[in-house]
């Protein structure tokens, strides 16, 4: 009788917690769907979309015309008019590699190690949709990348790929991409500030960004000592049905965080498995580096290399700051003083990050805007794929039925 009575029990159990799993799968897709559709309907809209264009316009003009004349440096906004066009050609061409190594690590992260469905659909027309669309959210969402990220996860649930594992990709993509930017705050500030590299190596911005890039580091590598089974541990060991439900939903952020921190880092230590996404991280932030690089010979600036990497990864700092769209503004402001901090010609950086924002930051976003139409295209194509197959699954068990 006792038997019977813990079996029904439970079963009851069994049935609640299904009840509860798709009751937040619901939820979770319906925060995905609000999130893309709010990015859907920005566009959708001209009244916002040209007010958002006017925030930026006049935030670009209070930073690049009204701040120069207030500290007297009208000459460095003149310059732009004796730019050399082939620099800019370059920095151009920069950009465009930036764009491949983004796909390629994107690719990197997501592709598996077996052919599946989710494999077939995120072939090299999908990755491009997804990683350009993400960029122009990147670009018209602020929050250092929120945008993006939450349009990537979007598309890799409908790509099919289960939820948990969406998540664990898109952190290895995150630590993978931000790992080299807090690697090279600590190499080249320390190459610097030890004079092993020539350049003007002020503490703020080489000792306290390589102490602060350390920190992260190393919260990040004790993230991913979190046990692969911890979810099961505390079931195991937390007393009561209800407190057990709760904190293992309360574990599941730190479970799926340090799964895809120690997913990151086996694409590092397993080199044939991971160049194509560790190489398109550092493709990425070198390619973007090339675009300054660019900008400042365009305007005759003679910028030392390790200035260069370490005052574009300083300014770049400024991201976290709110914007009204992706940094705009605080990112700008940031790598101004960055560069004026290491000791170059004002009249000379002015120019330059200038054009480097115009380059880098703005000319992802038209086509960006266009994969992301192209994209919910596909995605409509995945949807009816999957529809189909139902379909036909379910037209071969009825005919089985009737058959017998």
């Amino acid at each position: 009788m006792r038997t019977e009575e813990r079996r029904l029990d439970v079963e009851r159990r069994r049935a609640l917690r299904a009840e509860e799993l798709e009751a937040e799968q619901d939820f979770e897709e319906g925060e995905e769907n609000d999130s893309v559709g709010a990015f859907q309907a920005l566009l959708a809209d001209r009244r916002k979309l040209l007010a958002g264009v006017a925030v930026v316009l006049l935030i670009v003009f209070g930073i690049y015309v009204v701040f120069p004349k207030l500290v007297g440096l009208d000459d460095a906004v003149r310059k732009l008019d004796d730019a050399v066009w082939y620099w800019v050609v370059i920095a151009v061409g920069f950009n465009v590699l930036a764009f491949v190594a983004y796909v390629a690590l994107f690719r990197g992260v997501v592709r598996g190690t077996r052919e599946d469905p989710v494999q077939r659909r995120l072939d090299f027309n999908a990755s491009y949709q997804i990683t350009m669309a993400g960029l122009a959210a990147t670009r018209i969402f602020s929050a250092a990348g929120a945008g993006g990220i939450v349009l990537t996860y979007w598309a890799l649930r409908k790509a099919g790929m289960p939820r948990r594992r969406s998540a664990c990709r898109m952190v290895a993509f995150m630590v993978l991409t931000y790992g080299v930017y807090l690697m090279a705050l600590i190499v080249f500030g320390i190459l610097l500030r030890t004079h092993v590299l020539p350049g003007d190596a002020p503490f703020g911005g080489t000792v306290v960004p390589a102490i602060v890039s350390s920190i992260v580091i190393a919260l990040f590598l004790l993230i991913a000592l979190i046990p692969q089974d911890v979810e099961r541990r505390i079931q195991r060991f937390a007393g009561g049905y209800r407190r057990t439900r709760y904190l293992t939903r309360l574990a599941k952020g730190p479970a799926t965080l340090a799964t895809g921190v120690r997913t990151a880092i086996a694409y590092v230590r397993h080199p044939r498995r991971g160049a194509l996404a560790v190489g398109g991280a550092v493709g990425f932030w070198a390619a973007n580096i090339g675009v300054l690089w660019a900008s400042f010979e365009a305007f005759g600036g003679d910028v030392p290399f390790a200035v260069l990497v370490q005052g574009f990864f300083v300014g770049m700092a400024a991201n976290l700051i709110p914007s009204p769209f992706g940094g705009v503004g605080s990112v700008d402001a940031g790598m101004i003083g960055a560069f004026v901090l290491f000791g170059i010609d004002e009249s000379i950086v002015f120019p330059a990050v200038l054009t480097y924002r115009v380059i880098a930051f703005w000319l992802p976003v038209p086509p960006g805007i266009v994969a992301f139409f192209q994209l919910r295209t596909t995605v409509a194509r995945w949807d009816q794929e999957r529809a189909d197959a139902s379909g036909r699954q379910g037209y071969t068990s009825e005919s089985e039925v009737v058959s017998r």
